[in-house]
């Protein structure tokens, strides 16, 4: 059973800026424990607010990965030596016995597969040919020929190819020799002179003198005068010919056709399906280039493990990973509300009431007395002013504004200046869709039967907010449908002014928002789609709690 050598650190679908800086220093933490290697991951696009972060402390963006399903990759992958097409039977079938296996590929000079052999293509090949022209029909290669003999060239040139005539053995006089040799055969005979003579005068390709039987300087000036091969090998002639099928070269009897080969970036489940729908036993491996680089079979997937993930900033399954059911998720790391994904086994669990997941993780830093580093205190103290909208959130504590002002004492960054750059950056819609504002900062949720998803934009400048309503109503209603969601709302947040203008989309989803809020909205503001909400600048802690409460209820 495979070992993993790396452990993934990754955030949320849709990261938000303590997403993306969670998983990016929580990873490192973890390496300074233990000296194990944790990459720090994310499972979707990275927001205009987070790139502004990473790009002020020169961070790159961690790996995305959007399925973390195991892959072939992932598993052993067996390192069977890919052969040329040239190589004879023979060989191998050496090379199956040496290595216990039982398909060989066939690959070019630059290692793309070209074939597959197997065992029982070799045994059709020894038991089912009876055609005595099959080794010229084959394009054999004369030393193919001489290693399956253990012979050597007395004549000729053992590059060259036996490409046109049949085998025979000439047991016969000579006079009987000239009624069935004919130009381009190959002889096997002992030492009888006039046999050899004759079957040089009948042009034959080559002849294979048996039992190691000197050639006389007659013979073989005579056959470099006609162009005759001769090889010599100490077999008799039984055994020649039982022999020399085996040095025809695998391209002949190699499967090119239909050929089911997996990359090394497939999923296991999908394999195993095609596999249990195939009756071969090894399948080869390629990468994106169509370049081979192993086998595997399915005792290879018995083995396969899910891979290692800490998830940091969310802990229900909706909104993880992809293929999150298949992964090892080995710690969670949040400050949500409880909804917590399925483990196979007691994982490591620290979940908070703090305004951010990077406060957590400070703390972490502390309890294992690790120094924290200018850059780590960068990202760390941005994504609490994020998610606290620089301390202004209901959701923020004092833990997590005194957390925050000594990590940008110790990054060097003046608070109050570095939020409004930083959600000046995040507001700017110049160049977007309406698609990728929506999806910018969207989280989905269940409560009961009914699934709802709540996506939210934090921004400074009001007619900007405004100008995106018209646009945002209609897409939320397709995007609600396409993802067969019972309702949608869409949190247009100003921070300046610490209000919310609320878009709501599904079958009662307004009138939800209504009776769930009473007297707090502000009728003055009222519409069909929006709903003005004053002092509502959360969505974990003052909007979705109370929606899956009245959903509850």
């Amino acid at each position: 059973m495979q070992e993993y050598e790396t452990t993934y650190v990754i955030g949320h679908k849709n990261p938000d800026t303590d997403s993306i800086c969670s998983a990016i220093c929580y990873a490192n933490l973890k390496h300074k424990i233990d000296g194990k290697k944790y990459e720090p991951a994310r499972a979707g696009h990275i927001n205009e607010e987070t790139k502004f972060v990473l790009d002020y402390f020169d961070v790159p963006a961690p790996r995305l990965i959007e399925n973390i399903t195991t892959q072939v990759k992932d598993i052993e992958i067996r390192k069977t030596k890919g052969v040329c097409k040239n190589l004879s039977i023979k060989l191998a079938w050496n090379m199956m016995q040496e290595h216990d296996i039982y398909t060989i590929p066939v690959v070019s000079e630059g290692a793309v597969l070209e074939g597959l052999i197997t065992v029982g293509d070799i045994a059709k090949s020894y038991m089912n040919v009876y055609d005595s022209s099959i080794l010229s029909n084959a394009n054999t290669q004369y030393s193919n020929i001489i290693d399956t003999l253990k012979g050597s060239t007395v004549v000729g040139d053992g590059a060259k190819y036996f490409n046109q005539g049949k085998v025979l053995i000439a047991a016969a006089n000579p006079d009987m020799m000239e009624s069935f040799i004919e130009k381009g055969d190959l002889v096997i005979l002992g030492n009888r002179y006039e046999s050899q003579l004759c079957a040089i005068e009948m042009e034959a390709a080559c002849i294979i003198v048996c039992e190691g039987a000197p050639v006389s300087l007659t013979i073989r000036k005579l056959a470099q005068a006609r162009g005759c091969t001769i090889i010599s090998t100490p077999y008799d002639a039984f055994t020649v010919a039982r022999l020399i099928n085996q040095s025809i070269p695998v391209e002949f009897f190699m499967r090119t056709d239909h050929l089911i080969a997996f990359e090394d970036t497939d999923y296991i489940d999908e394999v195993k399906d095609v596999m249990a729908s195939k009756r071969h036993r090894d399948f080869p491996i390629i990468d994106e280039d169509g370049k081979y680089m192993g086998m595997i079979s399915r005792r290879n997937l018995l083995g396969a493990k899910g891979k290692p993930v800490i998830l940091v900033d969310h802990n229900e399954k909706n909104q993880t990973v992809e293929g999150i059911e298949h992964a090892e998720i080995k710690e969670i790391i949040d400050h949500h509300r409880i909804g917590a994904v399925e483990t196979i086994s007691p994982v490591f669990f620290r979940n908070q009431p703090l305004g951010c997941t990077s406060t957590i993780i400070y703390q972490m830093y502390n309890e294992a007395n690790i120094e924290i580093d200018q850059l780590t205190a960068g990202l760390l103290c941005s994504a609490i002013i994020s998610d606290t909208l620089l301390f202004r959130s209901p959701t923020c504590t004092e833990i997590d504004k005194a957390a925050a002002l000594n990590l940008a004492s110790i990054a060097e960054i003046d608070p109050e200046e570095f939020a409004e750059e930083m959600f000046a950056a995040g507001s700017n819609l110049k160049g977007k869709s309406i698609e990728e504002i929506f999806y910018q900062d969207f989280k989905r949720f269940t409560a009961g039967e009914t699934s709802f998803g709540v996506g939210q934009l934090i921004a400074t400048n009001r007619s900007e907010l405004e100008a995106l309503q018209e646009d945002m109503v209609p897409f939320m209603e397709k995007a609600r449908e396409r993802h067969q969601m019972d309702m949608m709302f869409f949190m247009l947040t100003n921070i300046l002014t610490e209000t919310t203008g609320l878009i709501c989309a599904g079958s009662g989803a307004r009138q939800l928002i209504l009776d769930v809020f009473g007297e707090e909205y502000d009728e003055a503001y009222e519409s069909e789609h929006i709903i003005r909400l004053p002092g509502m600048v959360s969505r974990k802690k003052q909007l979705v709690p109370k929606i899956i409460m009245a959903l509850g209820e």
